[in-house]
């Protein structure tokens, strides 16, 4: 039974939507960990105090996580390792120690310098966080989750070797492991240790993250030792294809710390508002967008480095067009349903009717810039395919600038002009709820991704110029359908209003679920009279034996 469960754990797969689709299994199930660890933080806390302390004390381990764990991401050790493994085993071993020393060093001078300055930064960049106790609170949990970054970027490192021996699940399912260990430290460790239990769940969830890939590892004999022998040759060519990526992933980051800096500032509960919204987006983001570029990303790199520009581009049209014709339907479903979908999900405990009005706001405001943020994905990875990281570095450095800015601009201009605030209000339905000023922080993030990616798409374009006419008819179908499927959940929900008790969680789940269906089939049927190609070949796929295809896992850019 159990070497029956392994092999299946080991199957390859082959076709670009079979991977996408198991990737986006994979992607579901971790999702849904991730929901339920999100319905407890607002069951026991609402969008309160606690949770905004916790919140924002994950930026600067995220930040450093994403600086320099990335630069021994997977995506970038990975062909090193295939080819030092090549050659021979010791010299693949030798590289291994190498790159794992260097890091190793790299990320604790980091660590032990954030754990210094953050009592000093703590104040400038949250400048919320005013008084004695939160402060205090803060900086403790925050020094405790410098732990994290430490574990997950030793975990991604060993990743690289469970993938090149081709274990991707076992990479797949780790985070799951951390999702499972932060649920548990919001129910068994909270209770004792109080906020700072919340910390020590998630260093419990970053070490079965990283405990999960060290059984294989160390049966290869491929375990890092640290050594300060370092083949400094082999880490120069890492080092100058992983520092434009780091960059790149620094900026967003950067951007999103600053938005998070700016709730500290509005009314208590901002910060969980801006957090829990962003998680509820990511949903269809990490389930499609990601799924598609990761389950693509190496077939474009054989593609490009063996010159076949015809297959390359082949490749992004249709993994582009199958991202807009599943992102397309969930982004609007996810602005008609913004309310059933929080209230389902956060809407329990201490969360109560303000905080799910809010959230569903602001989540509606994030869903406008999923297509976007599914297709930024794709992007990137075909230039990183081409070996072109200074085009989305410039990108992504012009696109968070704008954020920020764009942040400063949209809070001033609504706390100082009532039109456009009671524009915004009535928009959203949250007139008269105090802390409607957080929503000015996703309006910023969704337009700065908006501008990123049309200059990605543009840059793109001037490269390939059959790419955008090639996917203007999957544009086409997947809006109009949505457009209707949209308006036809919109009407059913205040159909089944008088149906369902919608006071209930069983009611507002049946109101949202049944509306949602009915209008899927009505979408599904004028993609069929519209003859969408992309519903034929997901048909087909659905039917062929997925579960024969190997695992490619989309690696971990964030805590």
């Amino acid at each position: 039974m159990v070497k029956t469960i392994f092999s299946f754990l080991n199957k390859e797969i082959r076709g670009l939507h079979e991977a996408a689709y198991l990737l986006g299994l994979s992607a579901i199930l971790s999702q849904i960990l991730a929901l339920v660890r999100d319905r407890l933080l607002a069951y026991s806390f609402g969008a309160g105090h606690t949770l905004d302390i916790y919140y924002a004390a994950f930026r600067i381990p995220d930040l450093i996580f994403v600086s320099i764990g990335s630069i021994v991401s997977i995506s970038v050790l990975v062909p090193f390792l295939i080819e030092k493994i090549n050659k021979s085993q010791e010299e693949g071993k030798n590289f291994i120690d190498s790159a794992f020393s260097l890091f190793f060093i790299l990320i604790i001078i980091v660590s032990v310098l954030a754990y210094i300055l953050i009592p000093y930064l703590a104040p400038k960049v949250f400048p919320g966080f005013t008084d004695s106790k939160t402060l205090s609170s803060f900086i403790i949990l925050a020094r405790i989750l410098l732990l994290s970054p430490i574990l997950l970027g030793i975990s991604n490192f060993l990743a690289s070797i469970t993938q090149v021996h081709n274990r991707f699940f076992i990479y797949a399912i780790s985070p799951l492991l951390y999702n499972v260990g932060i649920i548990l430290g919001i129910v068994f460790l909270y209770p004792h240790f109080g906020l700072m239990g919340l910390g020590y769940g998630v260093i419990l969830g970053a070490c079965m993250h990283l405990l999960i890939q060290v059984p294989f590892v160390v049966s290869k004999k491929m375990f890092p030792r640290f050594s300060f022998n370092i083949d400094f040759a082999s880490i120069q060519k890492v080092m100058t294809l992983s520092l434009p990526r780091t960059f790149t992933l620094s900026s967003n980051q950067i951007a999103t710390f600053f938005l998070v800096g700016l709730a500290s500032v509005m009314t208590v509960g901002s910060i969980s508002i801006f957090n829990f919204s962003f998680n509820l987006q990511s949903v269809p983001l990490s389930i499609i967008g990601v799924s598609y570029a990761s389950a693509v990303f190496p077939a474009l790199s054989r593609l490009f480095s063996s010159g076949n520009r015809d297959k390359f581009i082949e490749q992004m049209i249709v993994s582009a067009r199958h991202i807009i014709f599943l992102s397309t339907p969930l982004m609007v479903l996810f602005v008609v349903l913004r309310a059933q979908i929080v209230r389902v999900i956060l809407g329990a405990g201490n969360f109560n009717w303000s905080d799910t009005r809010l959230t569903a706001a602001a989540l509606a405001i994030f869903s406008i810039s999923v297509v976007p943020q599914g297709l930024l994905q794709l992007f990137v990875r075909a230039y990183y395919s081409k070996g072109d990281t200074k085009k989305p570095l410039i990108i992504n450095l012009i696109s968070s600038t704008l954020i920020v800015i764009l942040g400063y601009v949209f809070i001033t201009t609504f706390n100082n002009f009532p039109t456009f605030r009671y524009f915004i209000e009535e928009l959203f339905k949250v007139s008269n709820l105090s802390g409607s000023v957080v929503l000015m922080l996703p309006l910023a993030y969704s337009i700065g991704v908006l501008v990123n990616t049309a200059l990605h798409w543009f840059a793109f374009h001037k490269e390939f110029k059959n790419f955008t006419k090639s996917i203007s008819s999957a544009i086409y179908q997947s809006f109009s359908a949505s457009i209707i499927m949209g308006y036809i959940a919109y009407i059913f929900l205040n159909v089944f209003d008088k149906v369902f008790n919608i006071n209930t969680l069983v009611g507002i789940f049946s109101q949202g679920l049944f509306a949602g269906l009915l209008g899927i089939i009505v979408g599904v049927f004028i993609l069929k009279m519209l003859k969408s190609h992309e519903l034929s070949e997901i048909w087909k796929t659905l039917h062929a034996k997925i579960w024969k295809a190997k695992v490619i896992a989309p690696e971990q850019e964030m805590l």
